[in-house]
């Protein structure tokens, strides 16, 4: 997989460098005989030509799609577009999945000023008064979409999943805890002695010392969660930014802070003792849940996730699943309390338009987004159709958010069904939307699970971060002659502080040296960190 796709990139590149000036001004086509020419990814549960939804709207708005389809493998997919895209041989629409190949900023920018990707703003003010409306409602989700030159080229997706907003949470094994007759910590000193408990007292009962207190993945840094009790910890991830906050006006990088370096010193000292596992900077997903999966008796204390389902399987023979409760962030030894917050808004491109695309098309194509953002559109592109995937609310049902009048429950997940177009149809989901939905009471089922997790949000929810803290990056718009040096500056400086913070929490790096501080800075120096800092403060103030 890895020889094919350098080789993919090597491709990209070359038929960029030949034929990008040509794509830019190809003009619309009339060769499709009459059908949008469409591409989106398919999954293994049948094709989009044969999707129910795909042909209940082909009849709605007089649409006759031609795919041209792909996988949900982001790495081919992404591959597959910009292929289409640099030969000049691309669809008339896209229809995209955000975390597989939907259009990045840059991209968007690039293809908008070539004229590939056609301006949606007067399709929308003519043909689009739902999504108007909902831009009207949620006006920052305006804001996301309108490039600096005033159109709109693509369509990006609008999510306020509640516990999606606090990522960065601890479950722990409350089981254990009733067990050992401790209360859920407080504060960072209080978690260290539950910790210690978890790997010293025996809480599994099986007589031997092979309990792990706790754990998390790289793919979601545990210092996501435990540097909100020393300063605030922006999102993190494998493909993130570095943790870029405010601080006055300015831009700084969180990492370089006393406070970060006083929670990294907490953190290993947590590992040098043995209650943190050194493979939560390593390990993937997999090898996390074979943790909490573990065969015989169970081991996991605790883990810093999204959600439970990401460490132990549901429905787990014995109930280990049900043991895992959120516990509240924790306090630092100044006080400091905060949980990582998560904006709603995703910039990435979604739906596009290209100069392929006949007027027609284009008129057909935006009333079809603008019906998928209605609230019944949602339930019937991103779940399916009503009795198959949800049935309306009945007199008795719970809001996931009791204080919401219900509206419909979902019904459980049928992952063969071929009626709708799932993650590609999920353009819209306010919070108003979400939690209105009807869920069991009970939060240790799996048709409960919801309910749980907004439960355990809850306690997350009063530690969000002051918005003046916050940077925000899913706002800002690249500089098309900077865009690409800010990148490589940008994954560089994210990828050297991740290397550096796991080897000091490790000990590879001795954390309470001073000359070794000071070498990490030094670094940091080294690789552009001040240029980077001010080339985000540049994007940053071009915001005001």
């Amino acid at each position: 997989m890895k020889h094919s796709m350098i080789r993919g990139v090597a491709a990209v590149g070359a038929v960029l460098a030949m034929t990008v000036a040509m794509a830019a001004c190809t003009p619309a086509a009339d060769d499709d005989n009459g059908k949008l020419v469409a591409f989106g990814p398919q999954g293994d549960n049948g094709s989009l030509k044969d999707n129910l939804f795909t042909q209940e709207v082909e009849k709605k708005f007089d649409i006759d799609f031609d795919w041209q389809t792909t996988t949900y493998d982001g790495s081919v997919a992404g591959e597959k577009r910009q292929v289409s895209l640099a030969s000049g041989d691309y669809p008339d629409a896209y229809f995209l999945v955000p975390w597989v190949d939907a259009f990045s900023r840059s991209e968007i920018l690039k293809y908008g000023q070539q004229g590939v990707l056609v301006p949606l703003d007067d399709l929308i003010d003519e043909y689009a008064p739902n999504l108007k409306e909902r831009f009207e409602e949620k006006p920052d989700w305006k804001q996301s979409v309108t490039a600096p030159d005033g159109h709109i080229y693509a369509i990006t997706q609008w999510s306020e999943c509640f516990h999606c907003s606090f990522p960065s949470k601890l479950w722990m094994n409350t089981t254990w805890l009733d067990k050992l007759g401790l209360e859920a910590p407080t504060t960072t000193e209080e978690l260290r002695d539950v910790l210690r408990a978890f790997k010293n007292d025996d809480p599994n009962g099986n007589g031997q010392a092979d309990e792990v207190p706790l754990s998390a993945s790289a793919a979601e840094p545990i210092m996501n969660f435990f540097m909100n009790a020393f300063t605030y910890a922006p999102v993190g991830g494998p493909s993130s930014p570095p943790p870029l906050v405010m601080d006055d006006g300015k831009v700084q990088l969180a990492a370089t802070s006393d406070a970060w370096r006083e929670g990294l010193k907490y953190l290993e000292s947590l590992a040098a003792e043995g209650l943190l596992d050194k493979g939560s900077f390593t390990q993937n997903g997999d090898a996390l849940k074979a943790l909490g999966d573990n065969a015989g008796a169970e081991i996991l204390g605790s883990a810093a996730v999204l959600h439970p389902y990401e460490f132990v399987t549901a429905n787990s023979p014995d109930g280990r699943d049900t043991h895992y409760d959120a516990i509240a962030p924790v306090a630092g030894p100044d006080g400091t309390q905060l949980a990582t917050w998560k904006s709603p808004v995703n910039p990435l491109g979604m739906f596009a338009l290209t100069n392929k695309s006949s007027e027609e098309e284009r008129i057909k194509a935006i009333k079809l987004i603008d019906y998928i953002v209605t609230d019944d559109g949602t339930k019937r592109a991103a779940m399916g159709p009503e009795g198959e995937a949800w049935v309306p609310a009945e007199a008795g049902d719970v809001a996931l958010d009791p204080e919401l009048d219900p509206t419909f429950r979902p019904l459980t997940y049928d992952e063969t069904s071929n009626a709708a177009w799932r993650s590609m149809g999920q353009y819209w989901d306010s919070l108003e939307f979400r939690n209105s939905q009807v869920f069991p009471e009970d939060i240790y089922t799996t048709d409960g699970y919801e309910r749980r997790l907004l439960q355990a949000t809850q306690l997350y929810e009063p530690y969000q971060p002051d918005e003046s803290i916050l940077f925000p990056a899913e706002k800002l718009w690249p500089d098309a002659d900077t865009s690409a040096e800010l990148a490589d500056l940008q994954t560089n400086i994210a990828n050297y502080v991740t290397q550096a913070q796991a080897e000091f929490v490790t000990g590879q790096r001795d954390i309470n040296d001073d000359g070794a501080w000071q070498a990490y800075l030094s670094d940091l120096d080294g690789l552009g960190l001040s240029q980077f800092l001010q080339m985000e403060q540049d994007l940053y103030d071009a915001l005001k």
